[in-house]
């Protein structure tokens, strides 16, 4: 129950870098000498210091280091990257001894920092909390195993099932507001051609914060070209897939498809190092990723208060229910593949 405490500290503290660390998982650490924590830290920014960087920095007396207890939500990295190894870190401050929530399957690490640490004499425990240590990355591990981004589907429905047309707007202000939140925290937002046209979003996070998600639109036949878009004012990364050209023209980057079918997609978004995307497009979208059983996790907002007479049937699915918010005249429910 001790080892569970600090490894759910771990995870609190990593989730501090939700939205800032992509594509690198979120990862937060402590560190306890005789019951007591002396050192925490996360990592906070991509590029920056790792969890346990920031941890052992944190610890005032470092000789305390060789009789301490490192707890990790990830295995400590063993490869050079944008930082040196953490594995390697941990054994020049000869810590006592390395809790581990789960291991890293990306193929630089994938047990490799805990071969260092073993082969150093250091005891070390792994798989405390585990499933709550994958679901914390569940994009990072869904990318490096499946070959894939993680992929969720957002929409909003009426009472009565059906979804909005014509920029009709079903859902209220508090489900807006926490829609910005996520384009704030997610890598991209996926939308398709009518969407584009119909609506010219700006999918970016104006009402949260200043961080925008790369946006996405799949423009098969560049119906774009030369239109007043938001997409096209060069204010944020943008992705236009379609099946003329390769070509990067300031933050717009044209990527070439054979075809609209989703797998095509999910592997073109692979290879550009698309980790996760939301995708917020109309329902012939929305039922091809169902339909291609390409789809982690739905997020839908269902309004009690908005109804319409006809139009076009929300999506059905099958999926774990895992959350239900309530977020005033709307309900959030949130489900896992």
């Amino acid at each position: 129950m001790i080892e569970e405490k600090y490894m759910q500290r771990c995870i609190q503290l990593a989730l501090k870098g939700k939205g800032k660390v992509a594509p690198n998982p979120m990862v937060g650490c402590v560190i306890v000498y005789k019951n007591n924590i002396i050192g925490e830290g996360f990592h906070s920014q991509y590029g920056g210091a790792h969890a346990e960087v920031n941890a052992i920095d944190s610890v005032l007396d470092k000789t305390l280091l060789p009789l301490s207890t490192v707890y990790v939500s990830l295995e400590p990295c063993a490869h050079f990257g944008k930082t040196p190894p953490c594995a390697n870190l941990l054994i020049a401050h000869k810590v006592k001894k390395v809790v581990i929530g789960c291991v890293d399957t990306f193929s630089k690490v994938a047990g490799k920092g805990i071969a260092l640490l073993k082969a150093a004499g250091m005891d070390v425990e792994i798989g405390i909390l585990e499933q709550d240590c994958r679901d914390l990355n569940r994009a990072f591990f869904t990318f490096h195993e499946k070959i894939r981004p993680y992929i969720i589907l957002k929409w909003a429905e009426t009472a009565n099932g059906y979804m909005a047309g014509e920029r009709k707007q079903i859902s209220g202000n508090n489900a807006q507001l926490l829609l910005h939140k996520w384009r704030s925290e997610e890598q991209a937002f996926l939308i398709g051609t009518y969407t584009l046209m119909q609506d010219n979003p700006q999918l970016n996070s104006r009402h949260f914060s200043h961080k925008n998600p790369i946006r996405i639109v799949i423009d098969f036949d560049l119906k774009s070209e030369g239109k007043n878009l938001h997409f096209l004012d060069n204010k944020q990364a943008t992705v236009i897939l379609n099946r003329h050209k390769n070509e990067t023209i300031n933050t717009i980057q044209y990527v070439k498809i054979d075809n609209k079918e989703p797998q095509t997609i999910v592997n073109a978004l692979y290879h550009i190092d698309i980790h996760s995307v939301v995708i917020e497009g109309g329902k012939q979208l929305l039922e091809s990723f169902i339909n291609a059983k390409l789809v982690d996790e739905y997020r839908v907002f269902t309004s009690t208060k908005n109804t319409f007479i006809d139009g076009l049937k929300a999506p059905k699915f099958k999926a774990q229910l895992k959350q239900t918010i309530v977020l005033g005249e709307d309900i959030l429910n949130i489900y896992f593949k």
